[in-house]
């Protein structure tokens, strides 16, 4: 992050912006939207590691750069990218927005690189995927049941709690409370079912199986009827 003024906008902006997509956040100690908004985009650009590079304008003491933009309103976010605007928002956003702002400005270069390691799919390549993107699904999900294999299931569900809850963080969440695979269950519902309704862990248990099996799997949908009619 920098603060930029009129002097040295050419250079921190306009120029730097040839080289690596520039966010400019234009900006006053007055705005109270602004100071919700700043720490945001801070946070949001910092995590891209130097792939995207934040500017921060102050346009009250800086009115060249305000009257550049024809800024009428506060806060005002800009990208900038070869010396040129390509994207722009203003107002405050919410967190998500600004995260879908920001990976716009990422070089393609580093998606396809995190599906080449993705693609790999060992430990270290899956490692390396989540060095570029410490959110990426698939490589989450990948190297969750790599470390679920092994028996290192707190390590793994950890690293599922960065993804947004899905079928398949279900079925490894699940896993580790199993230790199951999903081809050797059957047995163990059909034992559950007499004790599911009057006990949790029991129920539980169950449901756990349920998701190890997978909603894709076509057994799984006569084993949630079956489970329905035990516990009512």
């Amino acid at each position: 992050m920098a603060d930029v003024t009129d002097a040295t906008f050419e250079a921190a902006v306009v120029e730097r912006s040839k080289t690596v997509p520039v966010v400019i956040d234009l900006w006053a100690s007055w705005c109270g939207p602004c100071k919700q908004l700043g720490p945001i985009i801070e946070r949001v650009v910092a995590e891209t590691n130097g792939a995207v590079e934040l500017a921060k304008v102050d346009v009250d003491a800086n009115q060249a750069v305000a009257a550049a933009f024809k800024v009428q309103s506060i806060p005002a976010v800009y990208a900038m990218v070869d010396g040129k605007i390509v994207d722009g928002f203003m107002g405050a956003q919410p967190e998500a927005a600004i995260r879908e702002f920001v990976e716009r400005l990422l070089p393609e270069v580093e998606e396809s690189e995190i599906d080449r390691l993705v693609g790999v799919g060992d430990e270290a390549s899956l490692r390396a995927a989540l060095e570029i993107q410490s959110d990426h699904p698939a490589a989450v999900t990948g190297l969750a049941a790599l470390l679920i294999d092994r028996g290192e299931n707190d390590e793994a569900v950890a690293l599922l709690g960065r993804i947004p809850e899905s079928a398949e963080t279900r079925r490894l969440v699940a896993l580790t409370r199993t230790g199951v695979p999903s081809g050797d269950i059957e047995s163990e519902l059909s034992e559950l079912l007499a004790t599911v309704k009057d006990d949790d862990e029991s129920r539980q248990r169950f449901v756990d199986l349920l998701a190890v099996m997978g909603g894709d799997d076509p057994r799984t949908a006569e084993w949630r009827r079956r489970l329905s009619a035990a516990l009512f």
